[in-house]
C-alpha cells in the first residue's frame, strides 16, 4: 500500500545518473520534492512522461522545488538514458537493493521487479502532501503535478 497524504515520506539515500549520492533529506527545510517513480527506462510511457517533465521543466526544478525521478534500472543505463533524451534533472537508481526505496513507498510491483508509477509531493518538512498511483500502462498527468504544487 502506497504512503498516504499526511505521513512523513521515507528518507533514503539513492545513486543519480552520475553516480552522486541523493538523499531526500537533503531537500528538507530547503525544497519542495516531486518524487515519480516509473518503471524502467527507454519504454514508451516512461519516456513520454519524463520528456513532458523535460520539456516544463520550470515548473518543476526552481528554488521551490525539486523533482527526482526513480526506477530500479542501473546508473549506467540510467545515465545513457538521460544523455539519449536530455534530461537534465536526477534520475535515481533503485537497483540495489533492488526495488528497497519502491517497497518503502508501496509502489513495487513484486511480480514485474519495477515501480508502478507512483508520484508524491513531499514539502519542505517531509510530509507527502499529494500522491497519485497509476498501473504499469496509465500515464499520469503532468498537470495535475502542477495543480497540486501550487498548493503546497
Amino acid at each position: 500500500m502506497a504512503i498516504e497524504v499526511g505521513n512523513r515520506a521515507p528518507d533514503f539515500e539513492l545513486r543519480d545518473n552520475h553516480g552522486r549520492t541523493v538523499r531526500l533529506s537533503d531537500y528538507q527545510g530547503d525544497k519542495n520534492v516531486v518524487l515519480l517513480f516509473y518503471p524502467f527506462a527507454f519504454t514508451g510511457v516512461c519516456t513520454g512522461e519524463l520528456c513532458d517533465i523535460r520539456d516544463n521543466l520550470p515548473a518543476f526544478v526552481n528554488d521551490d522545488t525539486q523533482v527526482l525521478a526513480v526506477s530500479a534500472d542501473s546508473i549506467h543505463t540510467l545515465r545513457v538514458y538521460a544523455e539519449q533524451e536530455g534530461f537534465e534533472y536526477p534520475l535515481l537508481s533503485d537497483f540495489w537493493p533492488h526495488g528497497n526505496v519502491s517497497r518503502a513507498y508501496g509502489v513495487f510491483d513484486e511480480e514485474k521487479g519495477c515501480a508502478v508509477r507512483g508520484t508524491f509531493i513531499i514539502d519542505k518538512e517531509g510530509v507527502v502532501r499529494w500522491t497519485v498511483v497509476n498501473a504499469l500502462p496509465d500515464a499520469r498527468d503532468l498537470n495535475d503535478y502542477v495543480k497540486a504544487l501550487e498548493t503546497v
